[in-house]
């Protein structure tokens, strides 16, 4: 009976050992900030301004990773098996574009702190996505679209498309291509709020 039961313990610790050796959950954000963007020169002389979180589909307000096969259905979103985000994109890219605008200088002030008079800067995502060209081929596409208030008027509004090449065909170069798209909309946005009108 001993000797069964020793077989059997001996068995199922071989079969765990066996299932960790399989994919490990893995979890990706954005990364460090980094170096100021170069493009966020005329930025600094901006006042400060209200700066809304991203909205957009319900499909980036979950912390799945998704990707798309360009070349099998570029219709179908896939998620994978194994990574998620830390949070929900939707709140990679608020963290992250609020955080490059404050870094160029910019007074970034939240929606619920606002003090009249200040401009309202709004985001919506329409795209934030990897899409795969080929089965070793892959790129982040992101569009944004950002609208610029002041006294509940619109001064501007204008849609920013970035595609960044991916440097692998996996999950981690997924994030790395859309954390690097994330940032060119970032300073596409600074030079475009440097060039509105004051008043």
């Amino acid at each position: 009976m001993k000797k069964t039961l020793l077989i059997t313990v001996a068995a199922a610790a071989v079969l765990a050992g066996c299932a960790s050796k399989g994919p490990q959950p893995t979890t990706y954000d954005f990364g460090p900030l980094g170096a100021p963007l170069a493009a966020a020169g005329g930025a600094a002389a901006l006042p400060a301004i209200v700066v809304a979180d991203v909205s957009g589909p319900a499909s980036l307000d979950s912390q799945r990773m998704f990707y798309r096969l360009l070349y099998a259905d570029a219709r179908q979103a896939r998620p994978y098996a194994y990574n998620t985000w830390a949070v929900t994109p939707l709140q990679l890219m608020s963290q992250r574009l609020k955080a490059r605008i404050a870094q160029a200088g910019v007074k970034v002030v939240s929606t619920s702190d606002a003090a009249g008079g200040l401009p309202l800067l709004r985001l919506e995502a329409d795209e934030f996505a990897q899409n795969f060209d080929s089965a070793t081929q892959s790129s982040a596409s992101i569009t944004l679209r950002a609208s610029v208030f002041r006294n509940h008027k619109l001064v501007d509004q204008r849609t920013f498309t970035r595609t960044t090449r991916a440097p692998s065909a996996d999950a981690a170069g997924g994030a790395s291509a859309l954390a690097e798209g994330t940032d060119a909309i970032a300073a596409d946005i600074l030079a475009w709020l440097a060039a509105l009108p004051k008043q």
